[in-house]
């Protein structure tokens, strides 16, 4: 990078550490799949972090249960509308849906009854259920977004009975294994960082406890390092190798529930936490734990991203500061778009759907994309527009805009040309009102006018 943005990016870092007195600050930035840059302030064990120095990441850990989760999800062993008890039975509270605890939207107690789970050590599952057998609810399930910790301990052990192993064995196993993330793991290993509480009026710290949370575990019992959590960034954004289908991503991505009401500046999708900030759209998750403060985020648009790790337990904008990053690399670095080229050869038949479409009146386009993808979009512009993938001849799902999720379908002459466009319903004809074409076409009595 240019070394005025380098500067930039560490004057950030280096104003954050020594105004909010940070015992220690490490950060990174990372653009599609490269690590694009690296900082740190303040020391630990006598000398400045580095890539491979553990910060516990706190409620970051949520990010990679929900993985498992719709990991099972894809591979058919759950739906996301399931109620808890179809998989885990015993609980007080077995009609929430699997969804709803994804996204803290099952108005579950947002702590466990007892003492604070963060910093004692913690129960089994049987304990976290006993103390849970009053009335867990603080909301009507569905009503509203209630963040739930104790709804990620539910959820981590729904993982380890439905594959038959704790989840943190099935974490290594189908995540920090494949993603080669080997210095992510549920206890410290050196070098860590050691957590700290700053005096609010000395300079002075006393250290905070790390206990094993138990059957908490899942809600924020991980460490991790900057070049592990620059790879789960990429991972955030879409570069999700073979552990997950990116689709599966963009999905987890999508808000389901706004934390802020009518602001809408912070809400939360399935497992992940989504914010706009500064007409951006970013995906990731804050974490904090006693000792330790975390955040990690990501502009999927942009494929930038940034993270940003610290050893204290309050008064070090991690959130601020990782949003600031990604907006200083792509104000000062903005990334080239990608170089056209034209396709060698397009699938047979495809270059014939191309061009003007109507449905009624109104005049769309339709565009051939890469591999096989459709774009359709008003002539004029503006209006539902969205992209297709196909999924078997003559048939594309909708992938975003207004037709997510539908299904657009190709009908044919009999001599094989294209007859209509078939998109929920909606028919798409070469001409205005085709009376050969279903409704909005001949199955009216409307017609032109047409002299002779």
């Amino acid at each position: 990078m240019l070394q005025t943005t380098e500067f930039a990016l560490l004057r950030r870092v280096a104003a954050e550490q020594a105004e909010r007195r940070a015992p220690s600050l490490a950060a990174a930035v990372v653009r599609g799949q490269d690590l694009l840059w690296t900082g740190a302030r303040g020391a630990v064990d006598g000398a400045a972090p580095t890539t491979d120095t553990q910060y516990r990441i706190g409620s970051i850990t949520k990010t990679f249960v929900a993985v498992l989760v719709l990991r099972l999800r894809d591979e058919g062993r759950l739906d996301l509308n399931d109620p808890l008890d179809k998989h885990v039975t015993g609980t007080s509270f077995g009609h929430l849906t699997v969804a709803q605890l994804l996204s803290h939207t099952a108005g579950l107690t947002s702590e466990s009854p007892g003492s604070w789970w963060e910093r004692s050590v913690g129960d089994d599952w049987p304990a976290l259920m006993e103390s849970m057998s009053g009335e867990p609810a603080r909301h009507r399930a569905g009503e509203r977004f209630h963040y739930s910790n104790v709804g990620y301990g539910v959820l981590g052990q729904l993982v380890a009975e439905l594959r038959g192993m704790s989840w943190l064995s099935a974490l290594t196993d189908e995540i920090l294994s494949p993603l080669e993330m080997t210095r992510t793991s549920p206890m410290p290993a050196a070098p860590h960082a050691l957590g700290w509480a700053v005096h609010p009026y000395a300079d002075v710290l006393m250290p905070e406890p790390t206990p094993d949370a138990g059957a908490m575990a899942p809600a924020g019992q991980l460490w991790s390092t900057v070049a592990d959590l620059a790879r789960w960034v990429r991972f955030i954004g879409g570069d999700t190798g073979e552990v997950l289908h990116p689709d599966t991503m963009a999905e987890m991505r999508f808000p389901a529930a706004v934390e802020d009401g009518a602001a809408w500046t912070t809400g939360y999708g399935l497992g992940l936490q989504v914010w706009r900030a500064d007409g951006r759209q970013y995906a990731g998750h804050t974490g904090s734990m006693p000792g330790f403060l975390a955040t990690v985020a990501v502009d999927a648009t942009t494929t930038t991203g940034a993270l940003a790790l610290t050893n204290t337990t309050a008064g070090v904008g991690v959130s601020a500061l990782t949003f600031d990053l990604i907006k200083l690399v792509d104000d000062y670095e903005p990334a080239l778009p990608a170089e056209w080229s034209p396709q060698s050869s397009v699938p047979a038949g495809l270059l014939a759907l191309t061009g003007e479409w109507f449905w009624g009146p109104t005049p769309v386009v339709l565009r051939l994309l890469g591999d096989g993808w459709l774009d359709l979009r008003p002539a004029n512009g503006a209006g539902r527009a969205s992209r297709f993938r196909p999924v078997r001849e003559d048939e594309w799902l909708g992938l975003d805009g207004y037709y997510a999720g539908e299904t657009l379908r190709l009908h044919r002459h009999a001599d094989g040309s294209p007859r209509h466009l078939d998109l929920a319903t909606f028919i798409f004809t070469r001409t205005p009102y085709d009376p050969a074409a279903p409704i909005p076409g001949g199955l009216d009595k409307g017609t032109w006018p047409i002299e002779g």
